[in-house]
């Protein structure tokens, strides 16, 4: 048993105290010919069951968490991929033949990187909400955020993040559709991306590491960031 006043150790303590956690990033580039990939970029359940095939099975019922799977579908007019954060180490062989192609780089120089001053660039999609107070004849019930109340929820957790913001565009997505209880559920994502300057790089760590915001299961929450001169 655990005395009072023990804490046990996260993965965010590691990375502060520079032990062994990776984080890998894994880009599924989908070619869209590809049933099982048209499938998933309109279905986030499915999008989810498949970003799970990428780490192993047996993780328990918090799987997602004790993989640190974070995720994403970006869709340009030239590309559409699906970017996965996991804590464990990736693996393709349970992707369909012919889904797409997948690249895998590590984190971890980036993290190391982070310092009081940098300037970044950024993207999160995210599922800014709030939860009704007493007064509300919806109290406790979550309501999607959307305008100026969006933009003011994610400067308020950029700062816990440990950024300053320095420019953010935000940009209305179509809502992800997933499945809870076998129930369907709805996430009202936004994205936004812009510059900020890191002024607290172990928030900012854990940020990247446990995400931000509801809704990660099914495309919400992953923080993403560079050096502003990077390409």
């Amino acid at each position: 048993m655990v005395k009072s006043h023990q804490r046990l150790p996260r993965r965010t303590d590691r990375i502060h105290s520079g032990g062994p956690v990776t984080i890998w990033l894994t880009q599924i580039s989908l070619d869209l010919r590809h049933q099982a990939a048209r499938r998933d970029i309109g279905d986030a359940a499915h999008a989810h069951r498949r970003v799970m095939s990428l780490v192993p099975d047996g993780l328990g019922a918090e799987a997602r968490r004790e993989a640190g799977v974070l995720y994403r579908l970006e869709q340009s007019r030239t590309e559409t991929r699906f970017l996965v954060q996991t804590t464990r180490r990736p693996t393709d062989d349970k992707l369909p033949a012919g889904y797409g192609t997948v690249a895998v780089t590590s984190l971890d120089p980036l993290l190391k990187l982070l310092d009081t001053g940098l300037v970044v660039r950024y993207r999160l999609v995210a599922n800014p909400t709030k939860r009704h107070g007493r007064t509300s004849p919806h109290q406790g019930k979550l309501a999607a955020l959307t305008g100026t109340a969006a933009d003011q929820w994610w400067s308020d957790r950029a700062t816990r993040a440990g950024l300053a913001l320095r420019t953010a565009t935000t940009t209305s997505l179509p809502d992800l559709v997933g499945r809870k209880d076998d129930r369907p559920i709805l996430h009202a994502a936004r994205r936004f991306d812009g510059i900020a300057i890191v002024t607290a790089p172990d928030a900012l760590r854990t940020a990247i590491l446990e995400g931000i915001g509801r809704g990660k299961s099914h495309g919400c929450g992953m923080l993403s960031i560079v050096p502003a001169g990077s390409q």
